[in-house]
C-alpha cells in the first residue's frame, strides 16, 4: 500500500503524508536527525540510506518522557548553533512521539523556525503525534504545557517500523487509534471490534484512517479553538494520571487508556452514554492489554490538578466526552461533586 494523504491546513502550507512510500529525502544546507540510543540503533541507518543533503549531523537524546524537557531542547540547540545551522537548515524527527514533539518545538523556536520533518516509528506517534503540527515539552505542573504549533514539511510513515516495537508501545498506539473511532467515526468503530490489529493489512487501513481522520479535524481547526480539542478524549484524566506518577509509570497510550474510560463514567453520570457502549469500548481496549483502572489517592489533589490542562479556565475545565460512540461533546458545565463522585469510584 502505497498512499499519499495531502493536509491542507488553513493557516499553513499544505504538506504530504506518506504511507509506505518508497521514498526519497533530498535537502539543501544542513539537517540534523534528532533520535534517541535506541532508535537511532534500529533505524538510523535505513534513514541515513533514504536521505540525501549537503551535510548530515546526528543529534542523540535520552530515551523517555522524562527527558521530554527544557534540558533536552537546549542540547538540540546547542548542537545547532555549534554547527552554524541557519533558516536554511532542516531538523528531522527519527522517533516516537517524544522525539517528534521535542524536535518540532527545537525547530520551531531556533531563530524563530525552520523546517522539520516528521518520520514517526512508533504507531502512536504514525496515527497521532506526526500529524498536526503540536510541539512541546513537560514541566513539573504538567504534560505538553510549554510548546508551539509548527506544521512539519512532510511525514513519512514506515509501518516496517512497527516490526521491532515492544507490545506495550503497539497497544499504546491502538488507544489512539480507538479514541479518534470513538470520538468521530462509529463505522470505524465497529470495524476495528471485527479486525485484528496485529495483522498487517488491518493495520495499516488503521493508520491510513486514523491519519485521515486527524488530517480532517486539524485542517478546520489547527489551532486548537474548537473542534481540534476533541481529540483530547480521554487526555484531561490521562495527562494528570501521568503526571501523578512521573511520567514513568504508564505510557502515554496507556495513560490515556485509563483516561477514556474516566471520560466514559463522567458521559455515563450525565446520561450521555450507555452502558453497552461503553462495555465495548473497555472490551476493544482490554483486548489489547490496556490499563483501564487507576487508584487515586487523593481525590481533591486530582481535581485541582486539572486547573493545569490546556484547555482549562480559570473557574472551569473543559472534558471531551462521548455522546454515544460515534460523536462527542466538549462540556464546560461539570460541577466539582459530579466529578468527585466519578473520581471517587477509581479511589485507592
Amino acid at each position: 500500500m502505497n498512499v499519499e494523504i495531502v493536509f491542507s491546513p488553513k493557516k499553513s502550507q499544505d504538506y504530504t503524508i506518506f504511507i509506505d512510500s518508497d521514498f526519497q529525502i533530498r535537502l539543501d544546507g544542513r539537517v540534523a536527525i534528532v533520535t534517541n540510543p535506541k532508535v537511532a540503533g534500529l533505524h538510523l541507518q535505513a534513514l541515513l540510506s533514504h536521505l540525501v543533503a549537503d551535510e548530515i549531523f546526528i543529534i542523540t537524546l535520552p530515551d523517555g518522557e522524562a527527558y521530554k524537557n527544557q534540558q533536552s531542547i537546549d542540547l538540540i540547540h546547542e548542537n545547532l548553533f555549534n554547527h552554524r545551522f541557519n533558516r536554511k537548515s532542516t531538523l528531522i524527527a527519527l522517533g516516537g512521539g517524544v522525539i517528534g514533539d521535542m524536535c518540532g518545538y527545537a525547530a520551531a523556536t531556533y531563530q524563530r523556525g525552520i523546517d522539520f520533518i516528521q518520520i514517526p516509528t512508533t504507531l502512536l506517534a504514525q496515527v497521532d503525534a506526526s500529524v498536526g503540527g503540536k510541539t512541546g515539552i513537560n514541566n513539573r505542573f504538567g504534560k505538553n504545557l510549554i510548546g508551539a504549533f509548527h506544521q512539519p514539511k512532510a511525514v513519512y510513515i514506515q509501518t516496517a517500523f512497527l516490526e521491532t516495537l515492544p507490545s506495550r508501545e503497539f497497544a499504546a498506539g491502538v488507544a489512539e487509534i480507538i479514541k479518534m473511532a470513538v470520538m468521530f467515526d462509529r463505522d470505524f468503530f465497529e470495524w476495528l471490534q471485527c479486525h485484528d490489529l496485529h495483522e498487517d493489512e488491518h493495520l495499516r487501513y488503521a493508520i491510513k484512517r486514523s491519519v485521515e481522520i486527524k488530517a480532517e479535524v486539524v485542517a478546520q481547526d489547527e489551532k486548537e479553538q474548537g473542534v481540534r480539542a476533541v481529540l483530547n478524549y480521554g487526555h484531561t484524566f490521562g495527562h494528570v494520571i501521568e503526571n501523578e506518577t512521573g511520567y514513568s509509570q504508564y505510557l502515554h497510550g496507556e495513560a490515556v487508556a485509563i483516561g477514556m474510560v474516566m471520560a466514559n463514567m463522567l458521559a455515563q453520570s450525565l446520561a450521555d452514554m450507555r452502558q453497552e457502549e461503553a462495555d465495548a469500548i473497555l472490551k476493544l481496549l482490554q483486548r489489547y492489554d490496556l490499563p483501564t483502572s487507576y487508584e487515586i489517592d487523593s481525590v481533591e489533589q486530582f481535581y485541582q490538578a486539572f486547573f493545569h490542562d490546556k484547555k482549562a479556565s480559570d473557574h472551569a475545565i473543559a472534558f471531551i466526552l462521548p455522546k454515544g460512540i460515534g460523536a462527542y461533546q466538549i462540556r464546560q458545565d461539570i460541577s466539582k461533586d459530579q466529578l468527585l463522585s466519578v473520581l471517587r469510584e477509581m479511589e485507592a
